[in-house]
């Protein structure tokens, strides 16, 4: 995987997250670290932050000295009794006199499961630092919050994924058009770990990674197909608007709820009045209500399609 290939060793190879990356380096020049939230959406670099801060701390034989709990493992109270407390209450050998415990996702655990570590962090606190690791960390109960430092990620600026991926499509050798590199760019939303993901699947069909491909690997319909239905409909040609989501719902194998979702996501892109976006989005929300509710979703999205030739009606008219 080219997240894990590409992932930064040690905290001077991170980018961004500038603030966070200098509180964890002063952490690592006193040989001292407190317990710690990582908290902030997927892809941001939580888990590579602290995997860096005990690489700086240790040194290469840094796993000898830490333990990573997934949400993949079983953390309830037994695991927490038995598990992080036998790992928590032995010293560690060297320079660095406690050992460093990484929870990832700690949000998911069950309150039980957090009041038992509550009161470990409370006792081992000089063989044992806790580094909780939460997309949401009003989910962790308030004693362990008190008890932490808290660090707060936020999704990675467009400037800084850009450079990211130019540079493992060069490593890889990856011809990367440009059309390609904003549609990655777009879908992975400032999620770095989703991005590097989109480039290596779109890498993996062997041919230029342009827009369409993006596209088609992760099983969205290009903006601009999706544009174009949207202006034909409204520019009243009904019949070329259906054919063309019929045409969308087949190339790209898509729900109707994705398509959408797209379609609202280009409505704030059209050239037509405000009020008119306001009354095509509340429209919106009505079919998505249908769909949940299990219509047929190409009944639904050409009902949709005819509320769009009717608005572009209205607005030719000047209504």
């Amino acid at each position: 995987m080219w997240t894990e290939k590409y992932r930064p060793r040690s905290l001077d190879e991170m980018v961004d997250q500038e603030e966070i990356v200098n509180r964890l380096k002063s952490f690592v020049k006193a040989r001292n670290v407190p317990h710690c939230i990582f908290a902030g959406p997927p892809g941001t670099g939580k888990t590579t932050a602290a995997l860096c801060l005990a690489h700086d701390l240790y040194g290469p034989g840094y796993q000898e000295h830490l333990m990573e709990l997934n949400a993949s493992d079983e953390r309830g109270i037994n695991v927490v009794r038995e598990t992080v407390k036998t790992f928590a209450r032995t010293r560690s050998i060297g320079d660095v006199p406690f050992k460093i415990l990484i929870l990832d996702e700690a949000d998911n655990m069950t309150s039980d499961a957090q009041q038992a570590l509550r009161r470990t962090m409370e006792r081992y606190t000089e063989t044992a630092r806790f580094i909780l690791i939460a997309n949401y960390s009003g989910r962790i109960i308030e004693p362990i919050q008190s008890r932490c430092a808290p660090f707060r990620f936020t999704y990675l600026p467009e400037e800084h994924i850009r450079k990211r991926i130019e540079y493992i499509a060069e490593n890889e050798g990856v011809v990367l058009l440009e059309d390609g590199l904003k549609a990655i760019i777009e879908l992975g939303g400032g999620d770095l770990r989703r991005t590097i993901n989109i480039l290596q699947t779109a890498a993996s069909t062997g041919k230029p990674v342009d827009a369409e491909t993006v596209y088609s690997v992760v099983g969205k319909a290009n903006p601009k197909d999706v544009r174009e239905m949207m202006i034909t409909a409204l520019n009243g040609d009904f019949i070329n608007a259906r054919n063309k989501l019929r045409e969308l719902l087949l190339k790209y194998g898509l729900a109707g709820s994705d398509i959408l979702g797209q379609i609202h996501s280009e409505v704030f892109r059209l050239n037509i009045p405000e009020r008119w976006k306001v009354k095509i989005i509340e429209i919106i929300g009505e079919t998505d209500y249908r769909l949940l509710q299990g219509s047929n979703e190409e009944i639904q999205l050409s009902a949709l399609l005819a509320k769009f030739v009717e608005a572009g009606e209205e607005i030719r008219k000047g209504g």
